[in-house]
């Protein structure tokens, strides 16, 4: 197994790690993985939560770049956190040569609030339609890498509800800078809800004894997909919330197998 690290901007939480399984001569990676790791979008937790999902997938012959990102509290929240994911996404093209990676496949893995910027990235075809002036301050959201699915770990789907429910003493608020009512158009761009449908596949993955992202964040978002031309899908694992992020945990080991299906 090989790791690069790169940087895709200046600042220090503007990097990723590229994990590779060795290639036969003359091969190439099928795909990549994305993985993107949660922590209510705080700074307070960064890409080590990601680091043994990365090494696990390349372990069983993934391509996986595992991104950090600015978040809450170190330059990140509205618009820097979306900014990042978006352009550490779109670094992948730039390292498709030197690594022989095949970006008609790109799956993101996110977990938790990784989960949310995960399905928000997989929507960001439909940016524009949601508010001119916001869409302009994730930088031409449209272009780029596109992902071609997601499977989401606990993921929290439903911004609006998860500002009702004030989970984790609000983050919803503290990522983008205060209330609807007082940034009603970063709400609504920021809610993977809100550019439902989607056009590629989408797994719920939750865990039946999480107690830090309730399942309702899931089944609310599926609900909501039914009706467009890919409906998302959810499953439900044994375990709590960190047991998605276990690589030893049968609820990752599903995760793992989802990837696997969407990479093939």
């Amino acid at each position: 197994m090989q790791r690069h690290r790169y940087d895709y901007g200046q600042d220090p939480s503007q990097w990723g790690e590229l994990f590779l399984p060795d290639l036969p001569a003359g091969g190439k990676h099928r795909g990549v993985v994305v993985v993107i790791h949660g922590g209510y979008w705080r700074s307070t937790y960064g890409a080590e939560l990601g680091e043994p999902l990365a090494r696990d997938l390349a372990e069983h012959g993934m391509a996986a770049w595992n991104l950090e990102y600015r978040r809450a509290g170190n330059g990140g929240g509205w618009p820097g956190t979306f900014q990042d994911i978006l352009a550490g996404i779109d670094k992948l093209a730039a390292l498709a040569g030197p690594h022989s990676l095949d970006l008609g496949r790109v799956v993101a893995l996110g977990h938790s609030a990784g989960g949310h910027l995960a399905v928000w990235a997989a929507g960001r075809n439909r940016l524009d339609r949601l508010g001119a002036a916001e869409a302009r301050e994730v930088e031409n959201g449209a272009d780029g890498v596109r992902l071609t699915g997601v499977v989401s770990q606990s993921g929290v789907l439903n911004l609006a509800e998860a500002e009702r429910l004030r989970l984790s003493n609000g983050a919803v608020g503290n990522l983008l800078g205060g209330p609807p009512s007082d940034f009603p158009g970063r709400h609504r761009m920021a809610d993977p809800m809100v550019a439902l449908p989607l056009d590629v596949p989408v797994y719920a993955v939750h865990t039946t004894e999480d107690e830090d992202v309730p399942l309702v964040m899931s089944t609310t978002y599926v609900d909501a997909s039914r009706s467009g031309p890919v409906p998302a899908q959810l499953v439900t694992v044994p375990g709590d919330h960190f047991a998605l992020i276990d690589p030893a945990a049968e609820a990752y080991v599903s995760c793992r197998e989802l990837v696997r299906q969407l990479l093939h």
